[in-house]
């Protein structure tokens, strides 16, 4: 009697956690990886650091002959997001032409950060002939872009957080102060939650560029940070400092959407074109 050949089929949890692991072996043991956590440290120190430096310093316009003031922060959780009393600031600023640093170098930067991360570490799946030996022999394409968002948004959230501590470090070197005025520590939490959520819908952008664009990584690099800019100004809205549980749900909401849905795209992309 013949032996019947049984083929013992391997479910999506199985093949999800075989993806997670090498995906994380591989991150963790990446340079890049620590190089890019380093900068989202180092960067709000400096920043806040040399911006108080430079506070009250005068500039001349050589051709006009016009004096501009520099006016570096005055509360450590400027590197954050932009106090409730600030505003009035910030309405004047505007009026006078002028632009706050600080609210454009920020930890929002984190966001177009992390599509560093992602284009190269997809890119070079699809370089090195990875990915292709990865689906002929293991895995499918809805597992690989699964794996390639959750890394990302690891990666995501460790960048805010390591930003974060930057921040309070920086604050803590140039003797700024501390004050949240109106807010309490549950909005600064809730604020960090949101950006954490909100990182999805970025990652998701990053990734349906990254597979489309594959072994490119400049042309990965190029469309997954114009891709954000169109969202980044929208950021600071939809995570201010004054953030309450319904920004982090508005979040949640749509890093969902963006991540389920692009990742749909992203895996129709990978079936319907070339690996090389």
């Amino acid at each position: 009697m013949e032996n019947a050949v049984n083929f013992e089929s391997v479910s999506f949890g199985e093949r999800l956690g075989s993806m997670l692991k090498v995906d994380f072996r591989r991150m963790f043991k990446s340079k890049l990886f620590y190089i890019l956590i380093g900068c989202a440290l180092v960067i709000p120190i400096l920043i806040t650091v040399m911006m108080t430096m430079m506070d009250g310093s005068v500039s001349v316009n050589p051709q006009t002959g016009e004096e501009t003031v520099m006016e570096g922060p005055e509360n450590t959780w400027q590197s954050i997001g932009t106090l409730p009393s600030d505003g009035a600031e910030e309405g004047e600023a505007a009026t006078m032409g002028g632009m706050d640093v600080m609210a454009m170098c920020n930890i929002n930067m984190m966001f177009m950060l992390v599509a560093v991360f992602i284009c190269l570490f997809i890119s070079d799946d699809f370089r090195s002939g990875f990915a292709k030996n990865l689906f002929t022999v293991r895995a499918k394409r809805g597992d690989y872009i699964v794996s390639k968002t959750f890394v990302g948004f690891v990666c995501g959230a460790l960048m805010l957080i390591a930003y974060f501590i930057g921040a309070m470090l920086g604050g803590a070197i140039s003797g700024l102060s501390f004050d949240l005025g109106s807010l309490n520590m549950g909005n600064i939490v809730m604020c960090m939650i949101a950006k954490i959520f909100l990182m999805l819908v970025f990652v998701a952008i990053d990734v349906i560029v990254s597979v489309g664009a594959k072994q490119k990584a400049w042309l990965c690099l190029c469309g997954s940070l114009g891709a954000g800019m169109l969202l980044f100004m929208m950021v600071s809205m939809i995570t201010p400092l004054s953030s309450t549980m319904m920004n982090v749900l508005l979040c949640l909401a749509g890093g969902a959407l963006f991540s389920i849905g692009l990742g749909a795209i992203s895996a129709k992309i990978l079936e319907k074109t070339s690996l090389v």
